[in-house]
C-alpha cells in the first residue's frame, strides 16, 4: 500500500512488475490466485458498448467473470436496479488427451499476461504441463472492438511442445450468469448449426433482449471440422491432431446486440456474424480506431516510466468504457468493470471524468451530457415529490433519472442503516449545471446548448429558488440538512461546497440567459413559458445569489465546512496508524461525524472547481486546515487527484507527486485493497487534472489555454493536446524556464517560466 513516509520506495519495488518498457503495457509474469480479482478489475477491457472483466477464457474456481452492457439494467432489491451481469462470451477450452487446459491444474512452466493499452489487446502465454505429463504453448488473445462495438474476438494459438495426439478446442457461452448471486436473464432460444451458434435471452423485469452468436474458425489444420454439440447449451468444438512443434490457431468471433438498439437482436447478430471477415481483420479495424483516439488523448511522459504507464492506464480505461454511438447511458462509477454501486450514474461523471472528455473528445463529452437531458424528466420527478420545483437531479442515477438510491441498508450485523445521500445530497444539480456550463465554454457548442444544455442549467436553477430558505435573523439564504463531499458528516446546515456551488449555478443561470434571450428569442420564449421564467424568478435568483450564507473569516480567508464544523471535536489522524481501512470504518459512522475527520474535503474541492475566484492565500490558509484533517488512504478515492492539483498551485510538487501517485496507481496497485470492485473511473478523470491542470498548470485565459507548469523533479518533458474552441492546442512543457504552445493551423510561441509558477 501507499503511505506518506516512503511512497515512492514502496511503489517503485512494487510496480515494476506491472510496467514494460514499451510504456503502452501493462503486464503480470506470475500467476498470483490471491490477486484473481484485483487482476481481472486491472485487465478489463471495454468498448463504449461493454465491458468485460479479465477473467481466463477457461474460468477458474471462484473468479468475478463479468460482461456488463450499458444500460441493460434490471430490477433488484434495496438498489431498486441494477447493472447485470450479461451473457458470458468468452467461455473458450483447451483439452489436452482429455484432460482441460485450467491455471489451476498440471504445472506452469511459464506465464505472461500483457495489455497492450494502444492497441486495447489483452493477451496471455502459457506453458503448461497437464498433469499427465504433456506440454503444450497456449497464446491467447482478445479484443472488444472498438471500430464495431457488437464485435468482439478471441484467438488461441495451440503448440505441442512434446505432445502426440488429440487436442481439443470447445467454444461456447455462459448463458444465465448471475450479478452477485441474483438471476436477471431466461433463455428464450438458443441453438448451433455448421460453424454457428446463437443465443437469444431476456432480463427477467425490465425486459430487456440479448441476442449472441459465435463462429469458430481453425487455421493451421483445414482437415479438421468445426462441429457444434448440443449437450445442455449449444458449443462449438474442434479436435486436431498434434504432434510435436505443430501449432493450431483457433478464432472465435462473436457477435452481440440488444433490444435498446434494435428490434431483433438475435437477427442482427447472425446477420453480422455472418459477415465478419477474419481475426486479423477485424483486429486491425479495431487497432486504427484506437490509433485515432490516442491521437488526441495521449499523454508523453518522460523521465518517469510509472507515470507514464500509469497515466495511459487511466485514460485507456475512460476512453474504452465512453459511449460512443449512445447519448442515454452515462459512465458510472466502476465503469463497464465491476458490480459496485449497481452501475448507478453518480456526480463522479460530471466533475471528475467530463474534463478529460470535453478536452480531448468532446463528442463524447456531449454523449454523457444528453443523457442527463434524457433524465430531466425523472430529475423533475424527484423534485415535485420532495416538494420542491424544477429539477432536481438523483444522487443515483439509471435509465430514467427517478432516484435509485436505497434508503436503508443492512449493516454488518443486520441491522438497518439510513442512508441520506438520495434525499438531501443535492449538490449534484450544481455538479451537472457546472459540466454543462463548462463543457460549452470548452467547445462553444452553442447548438448544444440551444437543444439541451440551457434547459439543463435553468430548469435547475429554478431547484434551488425553491430549496433555499430565508433567514431573518442572518437576513441571508440557507441550505439546510444536506450532505457535502465529504460524507462523513450528514444532515449538515449551510455546507459551504453546495452553498457557494449554488451561488456559482445561479450566477451563470443569469448570465447564460442573457445571452441567450438574444441569440435564441424563439427557444427562450418557448422556455420562458415552460418554465415559468417570470422576471421576479430571475430578481430572486439575482437576490439568493447575493445573500447565500457562507461562513467565512474576512481577516484569514477561512471557509468553515459547514455550521458548527469548527466546535466538532480535533483530532490527529496521526494516531490512528498505522491501518488498512477508513478512520469511519474504524470508528464507526456515528463517532466519525463527531469529529472533524474528512472523507474527502468540501472546501478544498470547491476552490478546485472555482479556483478562478480564489487567491493564493484563501487556498493557502484552507489547504493548511482542511488537508490535514482528510483520511487521504482511504477515505474518498476521487480526493488525491485534486489535492495533487492544488498543491501545485501551491508550489508543493513533491507533495503533489504523492497525491497523483494515490490516483494513478489505485487500480493497478490495488491502493486501497478494493480495486476487485472494478475500475475507479473519478481517480481515473481526477489523474487527467493532475497532470493537465496540476503539474501542466494549464489556465483558460481569453487568448485560449496557457500553461505556467509545475513539473515533478523526475519529469523531463510532459507533452499533450487540448481541443479548445474548434482548435487543436499541443503543449511541449520540459523542465527548462520556458514552453511553447502550438495550434494545429499557426505556430503561436508563449512563454511561461517555471519562477512565474512559484510567485
Amino acid at each position: 500500500m501507499l503511505d506518506d513516509v516512503d511512497v515512492s520506495v514502496s511503489i517503485d519495488n512494487s510496480l515494476e512488475p506491472l510496467l514494460d518498457s514499451s510504456e503502452w503495457n501493462v503486464s503480470e509474469t506470475e500467476f498470483n490466485p490471491t490477486k484473481l480479482h484485483h487482476k481481472e478489475t486491472v485487465f478489463t477491457l471495454s468498448n463504449g458498448y461493454l465491458g468485460t472483466r479479465g477473467s481466463f477464457e477457461e474460468g477458474y474456481p471462484g473468479d468475478f467473470s463479468a460482461t456488463m452492457i450499458h444500460g441493460i439494467y434490471d430490477d433488484v432489491k434495496i438498489s431498486h436496479t441494477e447493472l447485470v451481469n450479461s451473457p458470458n462470451w468468452l467461455p473458450l477450452v483447451v483439452e489436452v488427451a482429455g484432460e482441460q487446459f485450467k491455471m489451476n491444474t498440471g504445472e506452469i512452466l511459464h506465464y505472461e499476461r500483457r495489455l497492450d493499452l494502444r492497441l486495447g489487446l489483452v493477451s496471455r502465454d502459457v506453458r503448461w504441463r497437464s498433469p499427465k505429463g504433456h506440454t503444450v504453448d497456449l497464446r491467447f488473445e482478445r479484443f472488444t472492438s472498438l471500430a464495431d462495438q457488437h464485435v468482439l474476438a478471441i484467438r488461441c494459438q495451440i503448440t505441442s511442445v512434446d505432445f502426440t495426439g488429440e487436442i481439443t478446442v470447445e467454444a461456447g457461452f455462459d448463458a444465465e450468469p448471475t450479478t452477485q448471486g441474483v438471476p436477471h436473464w431466461r433463455t428464450l432460444n438458443q441453438g448451433g448449426v455448421d460453424q454457428i451458434i446463437w443465443l437469444e435471452s431476456q432480463t427477467l423485469h425490465s425486459g430487456i433482449s440479448l441476442g449472441m452468436s459465435a463462429k469458430l474458425i481453425v487455421e493451421g489444420d483445414d482437415t479438421q471440422p468445426v462441429y457444434v454439440e448440443k449437450a445442455g447449451s449449444p458449443m462449438l468444438a474442434t479436435t486436431c491432431e498434434f504432434n510435436p512443434g505443430k501449432t493450431v490457431i483457433v478464432e472465435k468471433i462473436v457477435t452481440v446486440f440488444t433490444s435498446r438498439e434494435t428490434e431483433s437482436p438475435i437477427a442482427a447478430a447472425l446477420q453480422r456474424l455472418a459477415d465478419e471477415p477474419r481475426y486479423t481483420t477485424l483486429l486491425a479495424a479495431h487497432i486504427a480506431a484506437w490509433e485515432q483516439v490516442w491521437q488526441n488523448s495521449d499523454i508523453i511522459i518522460e523521465g518517469d516510466r510509472q507515470a507514464q504507464v500509469s497515466v495511459r492506464y487511466n485514460l485507456f480505461q475512460l476512453l474504452a468504457v465512453a459511449p460512443r454511438h449512445d447519448d442515454r447511458v452515462s459512465i458510472a462509477p466502476k465503469t463497464l468493470s465491476g458490480f459496485a454501486y449497481s452501475g448507478h450514474i453518480f456526480w463522479d461523471t460530471e466533475i471528475f471524468i467530463l474534463p478529460f472528455l470535453t478536452f480531448t473528445q468532446p463528442a463524447l463529452a456531449r454523449n454523457l451530457l444528453t443523457y442527463r437531458y434524457h433524465t430531466l424528466p425523472g430529475a423533475r420527478r424527484k423534485a415535485q415529490e420532495a416538494g420542491y420545483q424544477g429539477a432536481m437531479f438523483a444522487w443515483e442515477s439509471a435509465t430514467t433519472g427517478d432516484e435509485v438510491t436505497p434508503r436503508w441498508v443492512p449493516g454488518a450485523n443486520g441491522e438497518l442503516i439510513r442512508i441520506w445521500c438520495g434525499d438531501i445530497e443535492v449538490h449534484i444539480t450544481a455538479d451537472v449545471a457546472y459540466a454543462v456550463w463548462h463543457y460549452w465554454q470548452t467547445t462553444d457548442d452553442d447548438q448544444w446548448m440551444h437543444d439541451y444544455g440551457a434547459e439543463i442549467i435553468l430548469d435547475t436553477a429554478v431547484f434551488w429558488e425553491s430549496r433555499v430558505q430565508w433567514n431573518q435573523q442572518r437576513h441571508s439564504y440557507d441550505i439546510l440538512d444536506v450532505i457535502g463531499p465529504d460524507e462523513n458528516h450528514d444532515r449538515v446546515d449551510n455546507n459551504a461546497f453546495t452553498n457557494l456551488m449554488v451561488q456559482w449555478h445561479l450566477q451563470s443561470a443569469l448570465a447564460l440567459w442573457d445571452w441567450f434571450k438574444h441569440v435564441y428569442p424563439q427557444k427562450a420564449a418557448q422556455l420562458v413559458e415552460q418554465l415559468n421564467l417570470t422576471t421576479e424568478r430571475l430578481h430572486c435568483w439575482a437576490e439568493i445569489q447575493e445573500r447565500i450564507f457562507v461562513n467565512q473569516n474576512a481577516a484569514t480567508g477561512l471557509i468553515e465546512q459547514f455550521e458548527g464544523f469548527f466546535q466538532l471535536e480535533d483530532v490527529n489522524l496521526a494516531d490512528y496508524e498505522p491501518r488498512t481501512k477508513s478512520l469511519q470504518g474504524l470508528l464507526g459512522i456515528e463517532a466519525t461525524s463527531q469529529k472533524q475527520i474528512l472523507k474527502q474535503p468540501d472546501v478544498l474541492m470547491l476552490l478546485y472547481l472555482l479556483r478562478q475566484g480564489y487567491d493564493y492565500n484563501t487556498l493557502k490558509v484552507n489547504w493548511d486546515y482542511y488537508t490535514q484533517r482528510t483520511d487521504h488512504t482511504y477515505g474518498s478515492s476521487l480526493g488525491p487527484a485534486i489535492h495533487a492539483v492544488l498543491a501545485c498551485d501551491l508550489n508543493q510538487p513533491t507533495e503533489a507527486y504523492n497525491h497523483f501517485l494515490r490516483a494513478a496507481l489505485v487500480d493497478l496497485e490495488d491502493v486501497r485493497l478494493n480495486a476487485a470492485e472494478g475500475i475507479h473511473a473519478a481517480s481515473a478523470g481526477g489523474i487527467w487534472q493532475a497532470v493537465v491542470l496540476g503539474f501542466g498548470g494549464v489556465r483558460m485565459t481569453q487568448f485560449g489555454p496557457m500553461a505556467c507548469p509545475n513539473l515533478p523533479p523526475s519529469w523531463k518533458r510532459l507533452k499533450f493536446k487540448l481541443q479548445w474552441r474548434n482548435e487543436l492546442y499541443e503543449f511541449d512543457l520540459q523542465q527548462e524556464a520556458a514552453m511553447a504552445m502550438v495550434t494545429e493551423e499557426v505556430s503561436v510561441p508563449v512563454f511561461a517560466s517555471l519562477q512565474a509558477a512559484m510567485e
